[in-house]
């Protein structure tokens, strides 16, 4: 059995990445015609969350059932993970029983040697580093209603989070300009603005980084794990709110995301949403048809036929 991982984008070539994208779009298309497609039948998924989700518990699960198979919700206080279980020893016991699995956790490192002892494909649902899932969804998003982002230009507007440094990641296997506005001390960490090659720049005015740009990006303020932060980080970030005035500088053409939970009126305006250059909503359902694409890829490249 040759197993492969999606812990980063770059764990796939930037060909492969685009076939996810195309297949996601095709998968939704067969949804939205009802119909029955169940390559996975029989395969269960394990999913391991030690941080909360919305999204992407709710689209890991309903896909898998979607596709004909199961998914397990594990949370750490059902688990001995939680118990203090070494991460290796979880790998080992729970890859034996399951076709693929997820998870959801703080320390990137969690993922990568949790991926090192399974012999079956590991998804990285987020992790403080990175949210690789997250970006499928968001270029699926932005190809459906504007094409190929080849060439264009992206800008990130807030704290360099484990969102920015997979935008950074998105620069280089997809092939665009990022512009990433936020104060000074909460840049992308530097291994992802190294791995960029000059695809990244880092500036401080939030109108500097959004002019012109095709697509413009935020997320909240404080993460979670980062509560404690919370009220510094509103005065820290409070000139780079998000809004329909902030947006007039961009690309006439301009599309608008959040990966959500948003908090209006914090790192976007309370109206922002409703605005016809968001589509947070379509982004946010799009997490269900890229996942979807990419479990199809992990499990049958894991089972050939």
């Amino acid at each position: 059995m040759s197993v492969r991982h999606f812990l980063s984008l770059m764990d796939c070539t930037p060909q492969e990445l685009a076939s996810l994208i195309r297949r996601g779009i095709e998968l939704k298309d067969l949804r939205k015609r009802s119909v029955l497609y169940e390559p996975l039948k029989n395969r269960v998924l394990g999913m391991i969350f030690e941080k909360a989700s919305t999204r992407t518990r709710v689209s890991f699960e309903a896909g898998m059932i979607q596709l004909g198979g199961q998914a397990i919700f594990l949370s750490p206080r059902d688990t001995q993970l939680g118990r203090g279980e070494p991460i290796s020893d979880s790998a080992i016991v729970m890859s034996s029983m399951l076709d693929a699995i997820m998870i959801r956790t703080f320390a990137h490192q969690n993922v990568l040697d949790f991926a090192a002892n399974s012999q079956v494909p590991v998804i990285n649902g987020l992790t403080d580093d990175l949210h690789p899932c997250q970006l499928l969804a968001d270029m699926q998003t932005f190809h459906e209603h504007r094409g190929s982002i080849q060439g264009k230009t992206v800008a990130w507007v807030g704290d360099g989070n484990n969102m920015c440094n997979t935008y950074a990641q998105a620069a280089v296997q997809f092939d665009f300009q990022l512009k990433v506005a936020c104060p000074q001390g909460y840049e992308p960490k530097q291994e992802f603005l190294d791995l960029a090659q000059g695809r990244v720049t880092v500036l401080r005015d939030p109108q500097e980084a959004v002019a012109g740009a095709h697509l413009v990006s935020t997320d909240v303020w404080a993460s979670m794990g980062q509560e404690e932060e919370a009220a510094a980080r509103m005065q820290r970030f409070a000139p780079y709110q998000v809004s329909r005035a902030l947006l007039d500088h961009a690309a006439s053409d301009v599309l608008f995301m959040h990966c959500l939970p948003a908090h209006r009126g914090e790192e976007i305006s309370v109206d922002l949403l409703d605005d016809p250059r968001s589509v947070a909503w379509d982004q946010a359902e799009n997490r269900l048809h890229a996942q979807k694409a990419l479990l199809e890829f992990l499990v049958e490249h894991a089972y050939p036929a």
